[in-house]
């Protein structure tokens, strides 16, 4: 949990830097595939996502360390990283990609799984951004089966531990519509070219390319799809989330699987539809509540919403704010543990996801963002109050970093109210942002 949280103060700055000079490329070429609240929704997406994994609120039905050591033919005593052999790191390194690709496509594949999965792909753009849309709607982790090969060889789970978080932002750098065709290497390993397929609506880019390093998977089991010069690839999903917040689209899929298990009168479809596949509805729903599906990717409009300048700039407050706050947390987390506990973490953890919803919803021009944005500053100024005038200890870092974040607490409530009543009760003729 502290060791994650270090490596993300790191990882955080550096994934903004990159969007940035991504960004700042589209302006020099004069082609941008950013928009700014779709690049915000983005980025705070992000942010729920490695709250939930540095607070480790994810169940794990079986660890890796307890299969290993039952099913491994060969163990290895492992005192630390250096002594482990160096074709268990390749071996490591292949089964965590394969690994990754089995549980990729099933996402895609099986109804209820795609709820998993869906935020990833719910931007309508594909960008560096788009990446870090990740989940926060699973609360398993039983991905560890596809780990076998990895268990039978007897790799150590110290070898899956370290190389996890690097497979993982390993996946970063090919989101981008900046980077064409990479010769001989594409056919070795994932390039922007292959990920674009994967992102598409299209007909002909539907549900290809799940590999996530090594290409080499999608073309074993014949889910490879070149990018053709002929087809531009459209982005999003096929059943639009026409939201920016990263909370809903979560929650979307899965909402939606619970009211056709409640409505369809036949109750072998109340237990199949979660297990057929993606975007399967029984008949008698579908009929009665039909939802929007998006037949012609080319006819497709993006999601937007008006906003002001004043709106616009709050919202990228909002959004660095919260991430200050966020840094500070995974900087200080072990004197924030022994001071309030788990508790305290989770109080922590869940008032930036408060935070994140309310300015999400205000992007989205809901009027009642006004209520939700007085509660989260309301509950934010409680949470000083009982930890005795502190912020979680802020003054360790910044001297009077409490009435700061006390400060931004009141404006914050005040802004948002204000935007509501000139912008939001009574529309103005806006930009989209």
């Amino acid at each position: 949990m502290e060791s994650f949280g270090e490596i993300l103060l790191y990882a955080i700055p550096g994934f903004v830097l990159l969007i940035l000079l991504e960004n700042a490329w589209g302006w020099y070429k004069g082609v941008l595939h950013y928009r700014h609240m779709d690049t915000i929704s983005s980025l705070s997406s992000g942010m729920t996502n490695i709250i939930k994994q540095v607070l480790g609120l994810t169940f794990v039905v079986l660890s890796y360390a307890w299969l290993e050591s039952k099913i491994g033919l060969w163990h290895w005593n492992v005192q630390s990283p250096s002594d482990v052999p160096w074709w268990a790191w390749i071996a490591g390194f292949i089964a965590l990609d394969l690994a990754g690709y089995i549980g990729h496509r099933l996402a895609h594949e099986i109804n209820v799984l795609w709820n998993t999965h869906i935020v990833h792909h719910s931007s309508e753009e594909f960008n560096l951004a788009c990446a870090l849309r990740q989940e926060i709607s699973h609360f398993t982790n039983w991905g560890v089966v596809f780990l076998l090969p990895a268990a039978l060889l007897g790799v150590p789970d110290v070898v899956i531990a370290v190389l996890a978080p690097f497979h993982l932002f390993a996946q970063f750098w090919y989101h981008t519509q900046y980077i064409n065709r990479m010769g001989w290497l594409e056919h070795v390993l994932v390039t922007p070219s292959h990920h674009r397929v994967h992102h598409a609506i299209n007909p002909e880019y539907l549900d290809k390319n799940y590999s996530q390093i090594f290409i080499v998977w999608d073309k074993l089991f014949g889910t490879f799809q070149e990018e053709l010069p002929e087809v531009k690839a459209v982005y999003g999903v096929k059943r639009p989330v026409h939201t920016w917040n990263p909370i809903l689209i979560n929650f979307q899929h899965m909402a939606l699987m619970f009211k056709d298990t409640w409505h369809t009168r036949n109750w072998l479809d109340k237990i199949c539809l979660w297990f057929k596949p993606t975007g399967w509805r029984p008949a008698d729903v579908a009929q009665k509540f039909p939802v929007q599906v998006l037949q012609d990717p080319y006819a497709q409009e993006k999601y937007e919403t008006a906003a002001s300048p004043l709106l616009l700039g709050f919202s990228y407050a909002q959004l660095i704010v919260n991430n200050l706050l966020l840094l500070f947390f995974f900087g200080n987390i072990a004197a924030i543990q022994e001071a309030w506990g788990f508790a305290g973490m989770l109080t922590y953890g869940v008032f930036i996801v408060f935070a994140i919803f309310s300015y999400s919803t205000l992007m989205d021009r809901s009027a009642h963002v006004a209520w939700l944005e007085l509660l989260k500053s309301a509950a934010g100024i409680g949470i000083m109050v009982a930890l005795g005038g502190t912020w979680f200890g802020i003054e360790s870092l910044l001297p009077f970093g409490s009435g700061l974040v006390a400060a931004w607490l009141v404006a914050s409530a005040v802004l948002t109210g204000w935007i509501v009543w000139r912008e939001i009760r009574e529309p103005q003729q806006l930009s989209p942002a």
